[in-house]
């Protein structure tokens, strides 16, 4: 059997399709992300298939063609742009005498590069035992034998049984750390809850642009790089929407297509906290010909993880590399969306008005009348820096000219007894 080398970068890519040829941009993506594993792309082979073969997904003809031009090149990786059973991963190596990753391997190897944090490294690493846990199955020869000799015989335990052992027994130590992980998250939303403060959570297809958003909307300086899952661990920094109020906007990893199910397993804590998010930004890059596509993937992992209820926001970003039509395309559609350049900064301030909107409803502007004995509700007004102008009256009071969310309006009312009617009397008008 083939023995696998540690090293090898030097690869050939292998796109596959099923019952027609792949597209474009199904090719591009492979490309990207083959690069983003680091590997040096030294030729590429395209397949179309009617349906997969059992023994080597693809056609015995094509797995001899790439064969010979894997001893050409001197390739030390085929990667192939779809998911192999253990049995076809197997049967290419020992065929190619060269290294086989197919697409989930290839991205749970560039999540493995990207893991910086403890909850990161630990979750990919689940992710990447449990897919190799399906590998371990009448592997290489010497896993199978039985231990024996003069002295050794009799009951033993296979060399392949003990790598499932000790596997299942990493497996069950890593899901108990990943268990510590969500109820320590869970406290935290918790205590984010207690202080009033509420989540908006960057979400979309991967090189969409959101770590840019994200620290143009939020003042961070995080590093914005062109390659597939740049960000992996999340990123939580505070956002002023005026009026005094602050919500937490959190920039979370990146979806791609068919994302790999052991990844959504293993990135259930992380990706909770896109499904307990007050409102989701999800991010598209308007620039992609390809966007609707995409649009579709993400919300797909979105169901899986149960965030496909949570109100949404979808944001064109990337608005400074398309054409005036594709604009008037984008301004026609009906969905709840707005447009913006992270790069540039148009239209953030837009969005941020949106976003305020969404969470707290149209602000209301008026006359408020206090009297002297309401000067902890003129603190409150101040505190939340909704006074526009003030001036006092003849009775030790106040008239103020305050703007407030629909959110801060309800509040005042819930604290100082107000009802809806004094609200209402209090205001010159609504808007």
């Amino acid at each position: 059997m083939f023995d696998r080398p540690r090293s090898g970068e030097r690869s050939l890519l292998l796109h596959v399709g099923i019952g027609s040829s792949c597209r474009d941009d199904e090719i591009e993506e492979f490309r990207a992300l083959a690069s983003s594993a680091g590997a040096e792309i030294i030729g590429e082979v395209r397949s179309r298939l009617g349906r997969p073969n059992p023994r080597f997904f693809i056609g015995t003809g094509k797995a001899e063609e790439v064969a010979g031009l894997a001893r050409e090149s001197h390739a030390e990786l085929i990667l192939v742009n779809r998911g192999l059973s253990p049995s076809q991963e197997r049967n290419l190596e020992a065929l190619f005498k060269a290294r086989v990753l197919d697409r989930n391997g290839l991205i749970l190897d560039i999540f493995a590069q990207r893991a910086a944090s403890f909850e990161g490294k630990l979750q990919v690493e689940l992710a990447q035992l449990e897919h190799l846990s399906t590998r371990l199955v009448r592997g290489w020869s010497h896993l199978e034998r039985q231990k024996g000799g003069i002295g050794l015989r009799g009951p033993g335990e296979t060399q392949l049984e003990t790598d499932r052992r000790l596997l299942g027994k990493r497996i069950r130590r890593l899901k108990s750390g990943m268990e510590r992980v969500l109820r320590g998250r869970e406290v935290g939303r918790r205590e984010r809850r207690r202080s009033g403060f509420r989540t908006v959570a960057l979400m979309g297809y991967t090189n969409a642009g959101k770590t840019t958003l994200f620290n143009a909307l939020s003042g961070a300086d995080l590093e914005a790089k062109d390659q597939l899952f740049a960000t992996l661990d999340p990123t939580i920094r505070r956002l002023s929407l005026g009026g005094g109020e602050e919500i937490l906007l959190v920039d979370t990893v990146g979806f791609v297509r068919d994302l790999p199910h052991e990844l959504v397993a293993a990135f259930r804590a992380t990706l909770t906290e896109t499904r307990d998010a007050a409102l989701l930004l999800h991010v598209i890059d308007a620039s992609d010909p390809h966007y609707e596509d995409r649009m579709r993937q993400v919300e797909d992992v979105l169901a899986q993880i149960g965030a496909s209820d949570v109100d949404c926001i979808r944001v064109y970003n990337k608005l400074d590399r398309v054409s005036e039509r594709e604009r008037r395309e984008l301004a026609a559609s009906k969905s709840a969306k707005t447009g913006v350049s992270a790069k540039t900064g148009e239209g953030l301030e837009g969005l941020t008005e949106m976003i305020r909107t969404r969470l707290n409803g149209r602000p209301v502007r008026g006359r408020l009348r206090l009297g002297p004995e309401q000067s902890r509700v003129r603190a409150k007004l101040f505190d939340w820096q909704a006074v526009r102008h003030e001036a006092p009256d003849d009775a030790g009071g106040w008239t103020m000219d305050v703007e407030l969310t629909a959110r801060r309006w309800r509040e005042l009312c819930q604290r100082e007894g107000f009802s809806t009617d004094d609200v209402r009397s209090h205001t010159r008008h609504e808007a």
